[in-house]
């Protein structure tokens, strides 16, 4: 969740990308689709059984510490662990997934989400209009309509490749019901609810007066103690997979004995924090106003940043002198989300983190649930970024992105991050969670398996993703989301979100934008 007030790291506010389309879960297809759609691949996913074997025409795997991509690899899946990456054909009697023309990737890391809350504001917020109403009105639904929400928005998650989720829930009831669809799903998540919540977030967080943070402190207190208690009464459930954190929103709603409170909730725990980091610069300056230091600088004296993983979103309000070594010696992991604050709404410091040396995850954010979207946005965005810091010599070391970078900032990068050596990469004794992505067909392919299908990605989208699985568990086959019924799913959600129109529509909400 961006400052859009903030305009300090935008370029322009033109958006080129338009939000990922409910139709997506299903590509259009009507629910009796899937069986006829499954024999593409060679193999209904219902058959695969916990042992199999993926045929694909490029895997990127890690070999020597490296990564590398193996043209016509197979992979061995045995109870939901890679057991053997390799060329040429395993001669075992297993079923096999055969995707031929795909890419076959680790599944894809977001180190920042916000879940429930993506589809109400999207295509609504861009004019720009606030985000900030649609958001407070969410946290008004019943339990039902909010469990509609998040099914949609984490359905489309998965369906655009991304299988684990730093999930920093806008309020605790949004936490509560992030964990029933994801748990049931397969999904792997470390999921948390912002400190404040969204009830209480704006009073302190828009204040004209610091006094206003010193009165929420008891409140903030009380939101802590609720969600280290959320965090044990789910710690380890789906197998291992949901492995909650804390989720406070920033520096700059916080006070030194939150902090601690904080602090002491997060070495408890163990699994790290999960932070908007410097994500302006109004909060860096504020935290500078009150506490004398920077945003990092203030984690750090409360030894936030040395017990366990920690992803801070934004970032871009660093002090570019200051900050990046420290968060470097703690392996602090930026989650750089391109369509923050809604599509179009500026860059980020991307290409400045990467010649920090900075370890560069690629998040979601609130609005758009598209990871291969955004994945491309970062690239496409950053270098833009990078030649315009050049243009106007703004003595700022700066590096071009890749999509190299890109993939590994999804993949690997986070993984180290989490300290999870068998998550983000595709080699023998990882977990199998893998996604294939179409590199062969229309509009990002050209007929034929391409000789360097990374570069492909660059001309996809959420939608050429055609197999997602977790652990072994297949979530989206040849393209249909099978983890649930789609078009339940859209139903659903797509009513909860008109409702939310319609109280907008109430308070006059929908002012006129620019044209």
């Amino acid at each position: 969740m961006r400052d859009v007030r903030d305009s300090s790291p935008g370029f322009s506010r033109r958006g080129f990308i338009q939000s990922l389309a409910l139709s997506s879960l299903a590509v259009g297809a009507a629910p009796g689709v899937a069986a006829t759609t499954a024999n593409k691949s060679g193999q209904d996913h219902q058959a695969l059984g916990d042992s199999f074997v993926v045929e694909a025409g490029w895997i990127l795997r890690e070999a020597g510490g490296e990564l590398e991509l193996l043209r016509d690899g197979q992979v061995l899946v045995r109870r939901g662990v890679i057991e053997e990456v390799r060329a040429g054909r395993f001669s075992d009697a297993l079923p096999r997934l055969k995707l031929p023309d795909q890419l076959l990737l680790p599944g894809l890391i977001s180190g920042h989400t916000h879940c429930c809350s993506a589809t109400p504001t999207r295509g609504i917020i861009e004019g720009p209009r606030s985000y900030a109403r649609p958001l407070e009105l969410v946290e008004q639904l019943s339990d039902d309509e909010m469990d509609a929400l998040t099914a949609l928005n984490l359905a489309e998650l998965l369906r655009s490749g991304c299988t684990t989720h730093l999930e920093m829930s806008l309020s605790l009831r949004q936490a509560e019901s992030y964990v029933r669809s994801a748990e049931p799903w397969g999904v792997r998540a470390y999921p948390g609810a912002m400190i404040p919540g969204i009830e209480r977030l704006f009073a302190i967080w828009f204040r004209e007066n610091d006094q206003v943070l010193m009165d929420a402190e008891s409140g903030t207190l009380d939101e802590i103690a609720a969600n280290l208690a959320f965090c044990k009464k789910h710690m380890g459930k789906g197998e291992g997979r949901i492995l909650p954190m804390m989720s406070p929103h920033a520096c700059d709603t916080q006070t030194p004995a939150t902090m601690r409170a904080l602090a002491s909730a997060a070495r408890e725990l163990g699994t790290g924090l999960h932070i908007h980091l410097s994500q302006g610069q109004r909060e860096t300056d504020t935290v500078k106003r009150l506490w004398g230091v920077t945003p990092t600088q203030w984690m750090e004296s409360f030894g936030m940043l040395a017990d366990g993983p920690v992803f801070g979103a934004h970032m871009s309000g660093l002090d570019w002198d200051i900050d990046p070594p420290i968060l470097n010696k703690h392996g602090v992991v930026y989650a750089h989300c391109p369509s923050g604050g809604g599509a179009g709404n500026g860059t980020q410091p991307y290409p400045e983190a990467l010649a920090a040396g900075m370890a560069v995850n690629i998040g979601i954010d609130t609005h758009s649930n598209d990871y291969i979207e955004n994945l491309k946005l970062a690239v496409l965005y950053g270098q833009a970024r990078h030649e315009l810091l050049g243009e106007w010599d703004s003595g700022r070391e700066s590096q071009r992105p890749t999509v190299w970078n890109a993939v590994e900032g999804a993949t690997r990068i986070p993984a180290k991050g989490l300290g999870r050596d068998d998550l983000g990469v595709i080699k023998a004794g990882a977990r199998a969670d893998l996604i294939s992505i179409e590199v062969s067909g229309m509009l990002n392919g050209t007929g034929a398996l391409p000789p360097e299908p990374l570069n492909n990605l660059l001309y996809a989208n959420g939608r050429m993703v055609r197999t997602v699985m977790t652990d072994g568990r297949v979530q989206v086959h040849d393209g249909m989301f099978v983890a649930d019924d789609p078009q339940h799913i859209l139903r659903d959600g797509g009513e909860v979100a008109k409702k939310i129109w319609r109280q907008l529509e109430a308070e006059d909400w929908f002012t006129p934008t620019p044209r």
